[in-house]
């Protein structure tokens, strides 16, 4: 939305918030080390013409329906959290998608560290209230874990000190942590999770209750915080639109995003997929994916546009160009006590990495600047 021109298109954007989030930042809010306000922008400074240009808006609004007939032009609706069917999990846990998820969390944290004082609470209950479990092992629970941790190292057992031998962290993953990162990375995100006081358990979660979970072996693990992010997958809307679905229920797209067997229609992010027709494997869902597919779409459609192809029925045989090629960039995660991972190889299971180790220190040199206190001794660790 952010390259289309606006001089030949006018821009709807129906969306449930007005502002985009930077969902890397998010476990940072929980804790404090940012403000929320850090991590959110809104819409109209990310493409102004919707508050700007006389054909160009912005809704506040739930789309239920895509009418193919009136050429609906981009779908970019996301993905919601997966929850694979277990009974509990939308009742009694807590996801983090979104600034109201963090301060719930935070809310919950802080409430649960002062209900904890209260004079005859039994320790039972006490070690209840303070243990934070977090159910999936990927790079948002690693860095919620790793966040939490240093929370508690470097305030609560400061400032709460009756309760700083009861609170405890524990990270539950089916398989391991980081799986999509090289084995190197994932075996130092380990120990240093470990050395920061979070205990890591192997566990596939069956039953979630309002203060214990269940996993597969009958185990019974109490808490006071329940965090989950074990991926996401389609929301109900993606799944309720007639369209061609690829591997996972995404929207089917082809090799130009388009959503065959209808005009004018393209999907882009987390709601779509590559069709099994074209060959391509199914896309991570990251950040850089959608960006990636955003700049493509726009440059595309603005070159339709110029050509003539901008309206509806008008595309006809014009040229759309080179299709849409997904280059990885790397991925990135937070472990806590100011160290991070950088894996920069081009795929998870390629051998050779795409640049020179020197990118490590640049990526350095730019998480650096962003600390204007100058506190940060941020240690990468990098892979190719």
């Amino acid at each position: 939305m952010k390259g289309l021109d606006t001089n030949i298109y006018d821009i709807v954007c129906v969306s449930p918030r007005n502002h985009m989030v930077f969902t890397p930042l998010l476990a940072s809010t929980c804790v404090g080390t940012l403000e929320f306000r850090s991590v959110a922008e809104p819409i109209g400074r990310i493409q102004p013409a919707i508050s700007k240009s006389p054909g160009s808006y912005f809704f506040l609004a739930n789309c239920n329906a895509v009418d193919v007939q009136n050429h609906v032009l981009v779908i970019a609706s996301g993905a919601e959290a997966s929850t694979f069917g277990i009974k509990g999990v939308k009742e009694h846990a807590t996801f983090l998608r979104e600034v109201s998820h963090a301060q719930e969390i935070r809310r919950k944290l802080l409430l649960n560290l002062m209900l904890s004082e209260v004079p005859g609470l039994s320790e039972e209950e006490k070690i209840r209230l303070l243990h934070c479990v977090v159910i999936g092992g990927g790079p948002t629970g690693v860095e919620f874990s790793g966040e939490l941790s240093d929370f508690i190292m470097n305030d609560v057992r400061e400032r709460y000190s009756h309760v700083k031998d009861y609170i405890q962290v524990t990270l539950i993953e089916a398989n391991e942590i980081l799986s999509s990162f090289d084995v190197r990375l994932r075996d130092y995100a380990t120990n240093q999770l470990t050395k920061s006081g979070v205990r890591l358990v192997h566990g596939v979660v069956k039953d979630v209750q309002s203060q214990k979970i269940i996993l597969s072996d009958d185990t019974e693990v109490p808490y006071g915080l329940l965090v989950w992010s074990t991926g996401v997958g389609p929301s109900p809307f993606t799944k309720s639109m007639e369209f061609p679905k690829s591997p996972g229920g995404r929207i089917g797209v082809d090799d130009w995003l388009r959503v065959p067997s209808v005009q004018d229609v393209f999907a882009v992010g987390d709601c779509a997929g590559f069709l099994e027709t074209t060959g391509k494997p199914v896309l991570p869902a990251l950040a850089q994916v959608a960006e990636r597919q955003g700049k493509y779409l726009a440059a595309m459609l603005n070159q339709i546009g110029k050509e003539g192809g901008g309206h509806a029925h008008c595309v006809g045989d014009k040229e759309l160009g080179a299709p849409f090629v997904y280059k990885h960039l790397g991925s990135m995660a937070t472990v806590g006590r100011y160290k991070a991972l950088v894996d920069l190889r081009k795929s998870k299971v390629g051998g050779k990495r795409s640049v020179s180790h020197g990118i490590c220190q640049l990526v350095y040199l730019a998480i650096s600047i962003s600390d204007p206190c100058g506190k940060l001794e941020e240690q990468i660790l990098c892979s190719g």
